[in-house]
């Protein structure tokens, strides 16, 4: 299986630098068995069944990205030079896991100051890079809510700087557990309007805890994909969560997690027999055509990159032929493409 046989063209037109507001104005492809239909996200509750459950994730995005000052002595006196860093992942040891851009030019014990409360000292750079900050707990995320800025994807970052309205519209109205420098962009399409009358078509729903990583931005770099490996990002499925979706699975209703997190999480966390167990850890699961799938019935999901393990995952739902043909029509239609995107339903007709 190539890497070359998930690639294709896209219009930069189509890439979403803004999301559609209200939230759940954006368009939605719904793709069911050999039909295509071209809707709004308002209208995913009578696309769906009574007695379905939709899976969400909780993760909480934190302005991960910095832009700091390295203090330094020269032969003309003390100056300052700029540095930005992105936040990855807190490690045991209470330092953090980091991107630094330029990163050449560090200094192992080297200072950065980010605002007159937040700096922070190079404590590591064999094994990638970790900061060490002043502040920790409740203060240290005042000091980074202050300081940071929304870690925008690539895509985005590379077309404008990241702003005030991204604090609200790169977060999920039910974001609860901090932890992600990326979010669960499916879940951005969701607005409370469309909770009650999910509500209301009889749509159960369950929370999980995926914190997203910057590894999801990663390329696949091997011709041939199944060679690739993983990410590793943090999730937990919650014994009632799996209490609820083994009820909903026995009562004949539908799984459906609502983006590529909640469903990589649940099928870590599903037996072989389809029943879903309490899961607390990390997970680099890897799904592309040929998974045997444990637990989902179907997806809602954003538009993805070409050549992406997501556009693989995809694909392994529905079949790499049928999601070509479902991408075609996306292009054609000139639905908006990833994070800030539209949405689709994928449904298959062979689960």
């Amino acid at each position: 299986m190539l890497l070359s046989d998930f690639d294709f063209d896209l219009p930069e037109a189509l890439i979403a630098t803004r999301p559609a507001q209200p939230r759940s104005a954006a368009r939605l492809l719904v793709a069911e068995g050999d039909t295509i239909r071209d809707l709004t996200v308002a209208d995913l509750p009578a696309c769906l069944h009574p007695g379905d459950r939709l899976i969400l994730n909780d993760t909480r995005v934190i302005p991960a990205r910095l832009t700091g000052l390295r203090p330094r002595d020269t032969a003309e006196g003390p100056k300052t030079a700029k540095i930005e860093v992105t936040l990855l992942e807190p490690q045991a040891d209470g330092t953090w896991a980091a991107l630094a851009k330029p990163m050449r030019k560090l200094k192992l014990g080297e200072k950065i100051i980010f605002s007159n409360d937040l700096n922070a000292e190079v404590h590591a750079m064999d094994d990638g890079l970790r900061l060490s900050f002043n502040l920790a707990g409740d203060a240290f995320d005042a000091a980074l809510d202050s300081a940071g800025a929304m870690p925008l994807p690539p895509y985005i970052a590379g077309k404008r700087a990241p702003d005030d309205r991204d604090r609200a519209d790169y977060q999920t109205i039910w974001a609860r557990r901090a932890g992600a420098v990326a979010a669960p962009t499916a879940s951005l399409h969701f607005d409370a309007a469309l909770m009650d009358a999910l509500r209301a078509r009889g749509v159960a729903i369950t929370f999980v805890t995926l914190h997203v990583g910057a590894g999801t931005f990663l390329p696949v770099t091997v011709a041939d994909v199944t060679t690739h490996r993983m990410h590793a990002e943090w999730g937990e499925v919650s014994a009632a969560a799996a209490a609820e979706v083994n009820a909903t699975r026995a009562a004949g209703g539908r799984i459906i997690p609502v983006g590529t997190t909640a469903l990589r999480l649940i099928e870590s966390a599903a037996r072989a027999d389809g029943t879903l167990h309490p899961f607390e850890g990390t997970t680099e699961i890897f799904i592309y055509p040929g998974y045997r799938w444990k637990i989902a019935d179907a997806l809602m999901t954003n538009f993805h990159l070409p050549r992406s393990t997501l556009l693989m995952l995809v694909a392994a739902l529905m079949g790499k032929p049928r999601m070509d043909a479902v991408y075609a029509h996306a292009i054609a239609e000139r639905y908006r493409f990833f994070s800030y995107g539209d949405a689709s339903l994928l449904i298959p007709s062979h689960l």
